[in-house]
């Protein structure tokens, strides 16, 4: 029986999480290495606290309580949990327990020291650290004490930091049991911590060493502030010795008690640089077993190092594979893609299938290797002017990089290659496109038509032929994304756009210019998709059985029901009519496995609610309408201006130009993005009717489960009709863990992360600095919507949210302004800000946490910052 409730630390590996908990797994694992020296000792298993809580009701109700209690009751937690600790506290342990506990401390030495650890199931995970969640008792002395200390770390289980971190992670109280550790005291001269990847900028090739005398209780509480070691390359490359004045030490009688460093002590470092590249060594070799970065918890005594624990550090964005050991420079696709949420093996397979660059996966996210463009001027000088206008952040990230001289290798710039025949002029460059509203129309034509052909031709494909036709339709997807004149059409508008802001604002001192001249620019598809929103709230607000109808709807399989109501029929034509020509939309679309529009249209039920609340029929028109008259106005000022100044005809015609140039092509930039995801929905639809079949044949659990395998896995579950259940357990896993992490815009082969910052010191004390994307400036009430599903807009309101893809168009017609954390000047958050005049400011670091929901901000968004008002 005492097997059941007792195990020594050398019987214990790390495949035994669920018997002794995290650390103690951790630390089993650790004694079995050769060279590592861990303290000795046993493990109280989970059993023990299972067996003891389980028969004690109290502890079932006070846990039913504490699940019924609102996540946000910060007060009810804490109340709760705290009656649950006193339970455990009070409960007396059966005899075979203290049996079992006084006979390993018997083996071990009854009368020694003793540190008493917490090590609960969910602690210590590659997912999820829980460190300093539970409780730990030092110099713990004597059997009766030992007894007591084990039901204190049972209920340090539910501290209210505990708790609170348990369900932002996820994790139900009744699913996580108590270990306790039990081992031999050690009493060093020093002790810390060591990570062996720096924990704040990510990088795997630097080690960091705290480090401090005594006892760690007093690092780990603040006491003191430790001597930091920097370590690269065998080589201690930095180091910051604190003034240490006091250290926790052991007392002969049991427990710690603060003492007072020698004067003459408190400035020496607590470590040699000898003794530091010994440990990090150590650390290293940790590492290498574990196969992970980890944060190590160390003490020296005079015949060493001892290890007391090693844990995975779960901060640490991955790193993307390479087949080299070359340096690597990879930028963040999600930061121009308005996307950094983690996405789902399939979606991230299929987005590098259809990319026209190699793409790389790490950490759910997608990344495109910098590396060659970055060491030649000439591509560098052009992917620097690229990344400037779109994020700056992410130019002054790879700035920071290349200031360093050691990292990027150099190379000269290539010949110029000869130009294929008949590309151009002579052989030349391609002849300027023509500013010709049929070219526009010709390219609408052509990609409706290539969708119309993949529409047809992937009815009734199925199985391994399924995946065969796709392969082959991605060489289309490709084509349409690499099309000369829809790359030059995209082109010609956005450096139309560029041209009139830099030249009205030297010529005339105005900023971003193009703002006000671009608004109610034909053919711009995701402009128009928000207005035609407006459209169907003037077919719904007639009816206010509709209306009411609506406000009640809770999930997505409405559309029936609502045709059993007064004036129905007509607002669910007017609903499914819109999603016939936008529902592939959704927020985060270039994954293809977020729920679209039509597979969710509940989702619009809040926006569609707010138009018919805000607005009075006719708003779209009317909008429109407007739009295009200030631009017109805005247009002859600027040229009557610009007559006036020297030179002022030539000035005044090529500005003209420009402006007919700007309003005949920025529009087409959204088509291209739109016409991919009516692609990627055609894709999504036939690959969810193969997983139907293999749920049906009873290989998948659900539908849904393909999602957690790249496109090729999933086509050979379809071949062999056999699916790897552990391996879906373990993306699912994974994807949950990608989902707590902050991607970077640039990241190194040695995992440095880096997001740039923004240099400026014009703006007021205490204002929050972003990139001007869409001039004016704006007063209102900040909404902090995170899920357009949550949309409770007025009239005056600005929309402060982390990002905005094309799905989040039908809210700009409700709002006055517009904050986001991530965009850049060409963003389609800008475009469609731009496009209905709303002042906006995007690229503003954690706007979101700093912006309350209902506080006044006031939006520069010319001159790009934010003033939180009250």
């Amino acid at each position: 029986m005492s097997e059941q409730y007792v195990v020594d630390l050398g019987e214990i590996d790390e495949n035994r999480i669920a018997s002794v908990g995290g650390k103690g797994a951790h630390l089993g694992a650790l004694s079995r290495i050769d060279g590592v020296r861990v303290p000795a000792g046993f493990c109280v298993t989970t059993e023990a606290f299972h067996q003891v809580v389980s028969r004690t009701p109290a502890v079932g109700r006070q846990l039913d309580d504490l699940t019924r209690t609102d996540p946000d009751d910060r007060a009810a937690i804490a109340a709760r949990s705290a009656g649950i600790r006193r339970t455990i506290e009070e409960i007396a342990l059966p005899d075979e327990l203290v049996e079992a506990i006084t006979g390993a401390l018997a083996r071990h030495g009854a009368d020694g020291a003793y540190a008493v650890r917490s090590s609960a199931t969910a602690e210590d995970l590659p997912t999820a650290s829980f460190a300093g969640q539970q409780d730990t008792y030092l110099n713990v002395m004597g059997p009766a004490e030992i007894l007591r200390h084990v039901s204190r770390c049972w209920a340090s289980l539910f501290t209210e930091r505990a708790v609170t971190y348990r369900r932002r992670n996820g994790i139900d109280d009744r699913t996580v049991h108590m270990g306790v550790v039990v081992q031999r005291m050690v009493f060093p001269h020093a002790s810390g911590i060591l990570f062996t990847a720096d924990p704040v900028t990510g990088n795997r090739k630097v080690a960091t060493v705290d480090a401090g005398f005594g006892l760690g209780e007093a690092l780990v509480s603040g006491l003191v502030n430790p001597d930091v070691f920097t370590v690269r390359d065998g080589e201690v490359v930095a180091e910051t010795i604190a003034a240490k004045q006091v250290a926790v030490r052991a007392l002969p009688t049991g427990g710690t008690q603060e003492v007072a460093i020698d004067r003459h002590r408190q400035e020496e470092p607590a470590l040699t640089h000898a003794q530091v590249l010994r440990l990090v060594e150590l650390g290293r070799r940790l590492e290498a077993h574990f196969g992970r970065p980890q944060d190590v918890e160390w003490c020296l005594t005079d015949d060493g190092f001892r290890i007391v624990q090693s844990r995975p550090i779960t901060t640490l964005f991955p790193v993307p594979e390479a087949a080299d050991t070359d340096n690597h420079v990879y930028v963040s696709v999600g930061h121009q893609q308005m996307m950094t949420d983690a996405m789902k093996p399939l979606g991230l397979s299929m987005w590098q299938l259809t990319a026209m660059a190699p793409m790389h996966a790490a950490g759910g996210r997608l990344f495109v290797d910098a590396t060659r463009a970055l060491s030649a001027p000439a591509s560098r000088a052009h992917l620097l002017d690229m990344s400037g206008r779109s994020d700056p952040l992410t130019r002054d990230a790879l700035e920071t990089l290349l200031d360093r001289d050691d990292f990027v290798p150099s190379r000269p710039d290539p010949a110029p290659a000869a130009a294929p025949a008949g590309s151009g002029p002579e052989g030349g460059a391609p002849a300027p496109l023509e500013t010709d509203p049929a070219v526009v129309t010709g390219l609408i034509e052509r990609s409706r038509a290539s969708i119309a052909a993949l529409e047809r031709d992937i009815r009734g494909q199925s199985g391994p032929e399924l995946f065969d036709f796709l392969l082959a339709a991605f060489q289309e997807h490709k084509r349409c994304l690499s099309d000369p004149l829809s790359i030059q059409a995209i082109m010609a508008g956005m450096e139309a756009t560029w041209w009139l802001n830099d030249h009205l604002g030297e010529w005339l001192g105005e900023k971003n210019a193009a703002d006000t001249l671009t608004l109610s620019a034909p053919d711009n598809v995701t402009s128009e998709m928000g207005l035609e929103l407006l459209d169907v709230a003037d077919v719904v607000r007639p009816h206010p059985e509709v209306v009411a109808f609506l406000r009640d709807v809770r999930t997505d399989d409405f559309l029936d029901d609502l045709a059993k109501v007064s004036g129905g029929t007509e607002a669910r034509e007017a609903i499914e009519a819109y999603l016939d020509r936008y529902g592939m939309r959704c927020a985060g679309e270039i994954d293809i496995t977020r729920p679209r529009w039509s597979e969710r249209p509940g989702t619009l039920v809040p926006a569609l609610l707010d138009n018919v609340r805000n607005f009075a029929p006719g708003e779209a028109e009317r909008r429109f309408e407007q739009g295009r008259k200030e631009a017109h106005k805005k247009e002859q000022d600027v040229l009557a201006r610009l007559r006036d100044l020297p030179d002022g005809e030539r000035k005044a015609e090529e500005t003209r130009r420009m402006i007919e140039r700007v309003r005949t092509f920025v529009g087409y930039r959204e088509y291209p993005k739109y016409a991919i995801i009516c692609r990627t929905f055609l894709y999504k639809k036939a690959l969810l009717a193969e997983a139907g079949r293999l749920v049906r044949a009873g290989v998948l659990t659900e539908a849904e489960d393909v999602f957690h395998l790249t496109f090729q896995e999933f086509h050979d579950v379809a071949r062999s009709h056999r699916a790897d259940q552990e391996l879906l357990r373990r993306r699912k896993e994974d994807f949950r863990t990608f989902q707590a992490l902050t991607p970077p815009r640039v990241l190194t082969s040695d995992g440095e992360t880096l997001n740039g910052a923004y240099r400026r010191e014009d703006a007021p004390a205490g204002a929050l600095i972003g990139l001007p994307v869409s001039a004016g400036s704006v007063e209102g009430r900040a909404r902090v919507i995170l899920d357009m599903a949550d949309a409770d807009l007025a009239a005056g309101d600005i929309l402060v949210t982390t990002f905005t893809d094309p799905s989040w168009s039908p809210l700009f017609v409700g709002i006055a302004g517009l904050v986001t954390e991530i965009g850049g000047l060409m963003t389609h958050g800008a475009v469609i800000a731009r496009e209905y005049g709303l002042p906006a400011v995007v690229g503003v670091e954690g706007a979101t946490r700093l912006i309350r929901d209902g506080q006044r901000i006031r939006v520069h968004g010319a001159d790009g910052y934010v003033e939180i008002l009250g």
